[in-house]
């Protein structure tokens, strides 16, 4: 009985295997995904009022993010220039 339960199994169901399969991709996007999606334009923002003050460029800013277990950090390196 072995061998005709092999050809009696019964098929999933399409929709079912597509969603399961979405579900891990969306779990795998999200696992990947450090750091949260309005950095880029924090970034820009924080660029804006940083050179109303001082020239800089685009490279000598460096926002991070960290997630914890307690607690989140937002760390922003800038190098400025030397007095003329």
């Amino acid at each position: 009985m072995g061998l005709l339960s092999y050809f009696r199994r019964q098929k999933k169901n399409s929709a079912s295997e597509a969603k399961e399969r979405l579900q891990i991709l969306i779990a795998h996007e999200r696992s990947s995904r450090s750091a949260p999606d309005y950095l880029p334009r924090l970034k820009s923002e924080l660029m804006a009022v940083i050179r109303k003050y001082v020239d800089v460029s685009e490279q000598d800013v460096n926002v991070q993010y960290e997630e914890g277990s307690n607690c989140d950090v937002l760390e922003l390196n800038i190098v400025l220039p030397e007095k003329q």
